[in-house]
């Protein structure tokens, strides 16, 4: 009679590797959960900051509590780690803040998984009792906003208090008022657009955070060229990415040889003529300002003086790009046809001094609405945060320009979504009923992080806030301040409902990503086979 072996079958290639059931699961939750505890000491006003510090031959050193940078420049292995990094990124690019939030809310999500499937409790009935409490909790952060947006003066007073709220977190909590100011100015002059990239943040190290200031113009950090005029007033201005260095043979090993100094010269004096020409054809397009991407070497540099035409080099891409947006212009490669090119305009180009810099200043740029915050500081390290922390406002605000709904922060809407979450769970039968309620206890320790964070005691304030909601103060929230529980409304802790919805749904979402999980496979590495055939 023949034996069956009982030895497991490898369908994989050597190499790969394979955890199944529990083990994945473990792996998953492990890494989701590390990801939280790193980030969440950043979380509220009293959130601490982390050093990044990479490795390169520059060594650069990062200081920031935003969760987004701290979980860009961490390099995980983890696949469960990867999927909560990742929810970060698209949380900072669609509303701009509560990338630590969504990420500390997943990660207690999972936490409160992995106590539920000890308790053997399927996957699939805790993602089931998850979609119903997320329902729930959605329509009580829908129930509990509330709209200014047709009310001219109380809707800017909310932008004021976002902005501040928004900042309070960051390094710049202690000039909040005078950034919130700068926040909201800039995003209004957008007029509902929403184009972010019309307000250009420039930083320049000198002076002091509070010298920080909103111009309502373009500034463009390059220097005009030599003997070239310094003020043009209304300009035209031709925009380009185009070589204006001399001319190469650009084939690589390619040799001129001449048989005397003379024909050295003739190829130089053709090198000339070609430039002249090509100078000869931009000026055609009757301007008095050119801007390229690329260098502009000595002798166009003087062809264009000769002209009387500004010409300023080297503005990168970026630069090009925005300046192309606000001048109302196009950027041009060839100068054929001079009737096919978009000419940008401005009332005034001048240069100005800021600190010891000189900077090239637009005013009365085609799109009204451009404008430049100058951000100023002692080190790079603190105009870098500052920056990060002001482009986080003006996404929410732009944000909430859009969609002018508002809830109350300080852990307000955290309870009432928890406590939404709860009346479902009382009654809901079944199984489901206890995983609602692990989602409701997930959400509660968002406010009690944020307690924690300042040094206070958790436990006494959040319970104290429960009671208080139960009361029937449903605006009521954590004061970090004075370490009590207070009225979010008299307050002004006010938070962007959009960002509110979006931690919700996308930790919702994330967490039930990983939870599905039972089996993580990874492919065998590839043999590096060497190069028979080297150059």
């Amino acid at each position: 009679m023949a034996t069956m072996s009982l030895a497991p079958v490898n369908i994989f290639k050597a190499g790969a590797d394979e955890e199944k059931a529990e083990t994945a699961r473990l792996s998953s939750f492990v890494g989701a959960i590390a990801i939280g505890d790193l980030v969440k000491s950043t979380l509220g006003p009293k959130g601490m900051d982390k050093i990044l510090l990479s490795t390169g031959r520059e060594g650069t050193v990062t200081v920031t509590n935003d969760g987004a940078t701290i979980l860009k420049a961490v390099g995980v292995d983890n696949p469960a780690a990867k999927v909560l990094v990742d929810m970060s990124k698209v949380q900072d690019d669609e509303v701009g803040d509560g990338t630590t939030s969504v990420t500390v809310l997943a990660a207690e999500l999972l936490r409160e998984a992995e106590l539920l499937i000890a308790r053997k409790i399927h996957p699939q009935t805790i993602i089931s009792g998850w979609r119903e409490a997320t329902k729930a909790a959605r329509e009580a952060l829908v129930k509990s906003s509330v709209d200014h947006g047709k009310n001219e003066a109380q809707f800017h007073k909310d932008l004021m208090n976002i902005a501040e709220t928004t900042l309070s977190s960051k390094l710049l909590t202690h000039h909040k008022e005078h950034f919130a100011k700068l926040a909201v100015d800039a995003v209004l002059r957008l007029k509902g657009s929403g184009n972010l990239e019309a307000i250009h943040v420039i930083k320049k190290l000198g002076g002091s955070l509070i010298d920080s200031y909103l111009d309502e113009g373009f500034l463009l950090d390059k220097k005009i060229g030599v003997n070239q005029p310094k003020r043009i007033e209304n300009a035209k201005i031709l925009i380009a990415n185009t070589g204006m260095d001399t001319d190469k043979i650009k084939i690589f090993g390619s040799r001129v040889r001449v048989d005397s100094t003379a024909k050295v010269a003739e190829i130089e004096q053709a090198e000339k003529e070609k430039m002249k020409e090509k100078v000869e054809r931009i000026l055609k397009h009757g301007i008095n300002c050119f801007i390229n991407r690329q260098l502009i070497y000595n002798y166009p540099e003087h062809l264009f003086a000769a002209a009387g035409v500004m010409a300023i080099e080297h503005a990168d891409f970026a630069g090009v790009e925005r300046l192309a947006l606000v001048t109302g212009g196009e950027i041009a490669s060839t100068f054929d046809h001079p009737e096919l090119v978009k000419l940008g305009s401005c009332k005034l180009i001048e240069e100005v001094m800021i600190g010891e810099d000189k900077l090239i200043h637009f005013s009365g740029v085609a799109m009204g609405e451009a404008c430049t915050i100058v951000l100023r500081g002692s080190t790079q390290q603190i105009i870098d945060e500052a920056e990060r922390s002001l482009h986080d406002a003006l996404c929410v605000l732009a944000q909430t320009v859009k969609d002018s709904r508002t809830v109350y922060g300080g852990g307000c809407s955290e309870t009432l979504m928890a406590n939404a979450v709860l009346e479902l769970a009382k009654r809901t039968p079944g199984k489901e009923s206890v995983a609602m309620e692990s989602f409701a206890k997930a959400l509660c320790t968002l406010p009690t992080i944020i307690a924690d964070n300042a040094g206070y005691d958790s436990a006494d304030l959040v319970s104290q806030l429960r009671a208080a909601h139960i009361e029937g103060k449903a605006t009521y929230g954590l004061d970090m301040k004075q370490g009590t529980i207070g009225d979010m409304a008299e307050l002004g802790v006010i938070e962007s409902f959009q960002v509110k919805r979006q931690v919700l749904l996308s930790a919702a979402e994330a967490a039930e990503v990983i939870l599905r999980v039972d089996d993580i496979i990874k492919a065998a590495p590839r043999k590096r086979v060497p190069d028979r055939y080297p150059c």
